[in-house]
């Protein structure tokens, strides 16, 4: 019998289109949910990984034993080391950019963390790869668009500003993470991965959550009702209607999107939590956003270019929130939350 061929991505049908609007609201919720939950950051974000490897887990074990066992011995033991290595990258994301939405607006925290392709783009500049023109254009106007919206911030609040330093922090993280990941993610499946990652990352924030003093509990109805939320949409539903998506829309446009998420996050704090976003800091984010749209489009040109070494085999990732990577096999770039 014939391989079968995967559908031709030149046809957006409406489930896709669908799914692609689902999966932007889902990812859009996490940081209004975020910044509605009285908790701590840390808690939240511990609860966030925990209950999904919850979910992941009795899957992973059930369909991916055999994939766990060869992590035990021989190269797989290097691929292991990377998983960890991935997750406590990820429990860094989490416990700077989840604080962040705490302390600086919604939108602030938001557009900062999804700088996470310029930071991919660097780090793969020091693996020795190349660096589109394009690219560096979309550094730039990104780099000066934080400069913008930080420094808006000075004149709000000191608070505000250390949010949006852990902004930065959590993209910066979210793109080691994903560099970590992309050395694994060529042998091991998407629910592997994730629930090795997920369940290295909620053990370290359970951790820091203890040696810190953390509370953990005792939160009212609507807090865990926002904590499920955030591992439903963002942590699950997202991923799975973007990857669902893939199928007809390519990579580069799906991480493209992803960059609605921010508009869409400052839409849902303005209407929902009473957020108006702050005016000065407007442009600086648009500029920032700009700038991460013309990297990935630079990369995604470099990429189609022959004889040419681009910074990522493909797309740079989108941050954690949006959810787990996506499954190399089935042509999806590397996908975080």
């Amino acid at each position: 019998m014939p391989a079968a061929v995967p559908p031709s991505r030149t046809s957006i049908d409406p489930l896709s289109v669908g799914a692609v609007a689902v999966a932007i609201a889902a990812v859009s919720s996490s940081a209004p949910l975020i910044a509605f939950a009285a908790a701590p950051a840390l808690a939240i974000a511990f609860w966030r990984n925990f209950l999904a490897v919850g979910v992941l887990g009795p899957v992973a074990l059930f369909r991916r034993r055999a994939e766990f066992r060869a992590l035990t011995r021989g190269a797989g033991r290097r691929d292991a080391g990377y998983c960890v290595l991935a997750g406590l990258a990820l429990a860094v994301h989490f416990a700077t950019w989840m604080p962040s939405a705490q302390l600086t607006s919604v939108a602030a925290a938001t557009a900062l963390v999804v700088t996470q392709p310029v930071w991919q783009g660097l780090i793969a500049l020091g693996q020795g790869r190349r660096l589109s023109p394009l690219a560096w254009v979309g550094i730039g106007l990104a780099v000066v668009g934080a400069i913008w919206a930080v420094g808006a911030d000075f004149g709000v609040s000191g608070r505000a500003v250390v949010g949006d330093l852990l902004a930065v922090a959590g993209g910066m993280a979210a793109a080691v993470y994903t560099a970590l990941g992309e050395r694994v993610r060529s042998t091991i499946s998407t629910v592997g991965y994730t629930t090795i990652c997920y369940g290295v990352c909620a053990a370290a924030l359970l951790v820091v959550c203890l040696a810190g003093g953390v509370r953990l509990g005792g939160y009212d109805t609507a807090t865990w009702l926002a904590v499920l939320g955030l591992v439903v949409g963002a942590q699950l539903l997202g991923h799975s209607m973007f990857n669902y998506a893939l199928r007809r829309i390519s990579a580069t446009t799906i991480s493209v999107l992803f960059l609605l998420e921010a508009p869409g996050a400052a839409l849902l704090a303005w209407v929902w939590l009473g957020q108006v976003p702050r005016t000065a800091a407007l442009p600086g984010l648009v500029l920032l956003l700009a700038g991460v749209a013309v990297v990935l489009h630079g990369e995604a040109r470099a990429a189609r270019r022959p004889g040419t070494t681009p910074a990522h085999p493909d797309p740079p990732p989108a941050p954690p929130e949006a959810g787990p990577d996506g499954d190399p096999r089935s042509g999806a770039a590397h996908r975080t939350g």
